[in-house]
Parts: C-alpha cells; structure tokens; sequence
C-alpha cells in the first residue's frame, strides 16, 4: 500500500511538511509505521496549486522519494496554500510514472491508498463504465486511476461525495458480481483546489489507517517551544496517512466510512457509505 499527505492552509514551503517533521512523508517511504509495507519506493508524487493558474502542477517519478534531488530542491522553493504529496508501494500494477499519485484532471487532483481486489478480474467491466469522453484521458493501468475517472464520470465536480459514493457502489457490485468478498480498500483524497475532501472507506469496514490534524491555535498551546507551528497558520489542516510524529494530541484518526471537507465555509465530517451508481 502508500502513503500520503495533504495540506490546506497558508501558503507554506513544501519541505516543512515533506521533509522536516520528525516522521515525515520522506521518512515514511522507508519507514512506515502503519502501512501494510514499510518501504513505499515504487514512485511518488506531489501536484500544488499556485497563485497563476487554476490548474494544478504534477510531477511523478519512478524511483524512491528518499533520495529524489529534484524533489528536495521543488519542496525547499515552492510554496503553496493546497498540495497533495504521494508515495506509491505497488499492488500489482507497473512501476511507471503514469501509475504514480497524484492524478490529474483539468482543476482537479486525486490520490489513493487501497486497492480494488482481483481488480484485473473486474478492471475491463469498470472502464466500460467510464464517460467515452474521460476514457481518451486515462494514462495508467492502476486501479486508483480507474477510480477517479469513476468518480468523474458520475459527477465529481458538481457532488464529490456522492460522485465517490457511486464509485464505491459499482466497485462493489461488480466486485461481488464476481465472487469477490470485500472488493473495495481506499483512503482517497480529491481537491478542485478550494475544497478538500478526504474518504476512508473498506468493504470490509477494516480501512487503511487515516488522521487529521488537531487545530493550529490548539497545538500552539499545547507545545509553545515548537518553532515550526509559529509558522503555520490558523486555518492549516492535514490529513495524513499516518502521524508526522509523535507529538501529543496533534493527530485524530479519522473514523471508518467518513469523509470529511476542508472548505472556507467551514470543515466539516459525516458518515460514507457506497450507493448505486
């Protein structure tokens, strides 16, 4: 499985958060604690908003986040107010930059940690269910990809929760069409670059660890000696794989089938379960 991050808040250097909390994400790609594997080196990938277009930027690689110089130098030069970051250990699919995370379309990103079981026994009947249109747009082989494509093609942009409800309802269904058990594993996070929404889900209401950070201004009590959240703002929110460390009461785990947004309006979390698509 993998392992990711996401932020909202402030603009703010990418490595304060990529590279120097004690359990960071780098860290994690060789030492994930919660993880099914401990190395996730089978890629990665980060995609950021920045103040001049409405489109987010990408960039993928096939090796090993750990010691990726490129990506050390975009985290210690880039700042943003919304980025995904994205480290892949593979459940069958290739190791090649089209299956890494995050994935893009027009104003929206998505990543996934999961996956869709026996999902080559099921793969061609799930991308028959993909708009025509999306289809031309799918470049990878994975099953993550597959699922946002799903999502879009039932309405992400207009209802993303629902969108991702009749995502996981056809997995589902199809999956138990085919004698499949608990077909479905995800924790997803998807953005249109204002709001985030992050899903933890399972057939098997057994998901893959998911937390959120407790509030800024909260943490700021707790531990005033702390130097990095001076420098975060109020309204800062992470929602994260696994804890960037071990401070106290800094992370809450994210209940099973949640989802929860991130928006201006105020955040908020309620109860997921898949519908009929």
């Amino acid at each position: 499985m993998c392992r990711w991050l996401a932020y909202s808040g402030a603009p703010i250097l990418l490595d304060g958060i990529l590279y120097k909390p004690a359990h960071s994400l780098i860290d994690q790609s060789l030492h994930a604690k919660l993880g099914v594997e401990t190395t996730n080196g089978d890629g990665f990938g980060l995609g950021w908003y920045g103040t001049h277009t409405i489109t987010p930027a990408v960039v993928r690689d096939i090796g090993p986040a750990w010691s990726n110089r490129n990506l050390q130098e975009i985290a210690g030069h880039v700042r943003s107010s919304l980025f995904f970051a994205h480290i892949r250990a593979s459940t069958g699919t290739s190791v090649q930059q089209t299956n890494c995370h995050p994935f893009r379309h027009g104003r929206w990103m998505w990543m996934h940690n999961g996956a869709i079981d026996e999902f080559q026994r099921v793969r061609r009947e799930l991308a028959l269910a993909v708009a025509p249109d999306l289809f031309l747009s799918i470049e990878g082989s994975t099953d993550s990809e597959l699922m946002f494509y799903l999502a879009l093609t039932f309405g992400l942009e207009e209802d993303p929760p629902g969108a991702v409800a009749r995502m996981a309802g056809l997995v589902e269904r199809v999956g138990h069409e085919h004698g499949i058990e608990f077909p479905l594993q995800m924790t997803v996070a998807v953005t249109d670059g204002t709001r985030l929404w992050a899903f933890r889900y399972s057939s098997q209401r057994a998901s893959r660890s998911l937390f959120y950070s407790t509030r800024v201004e909260t943490l700021r009590s707790l531990h005033p000696d702390l130097e990095f959240l001076r420098e975060m703002s109020d309204e800062a929110r992470l929602i994260v794989s696994e804890p960037l460390g071990n401070l106290p009461g800094a992370w809450n785990e994210v209940p099973e089938s949640t989802y929860g947004v991130v928006q201006p309006e105020g955040d908020r979390m309620d109860a997921f379960a898949p519908v009929a698509a």
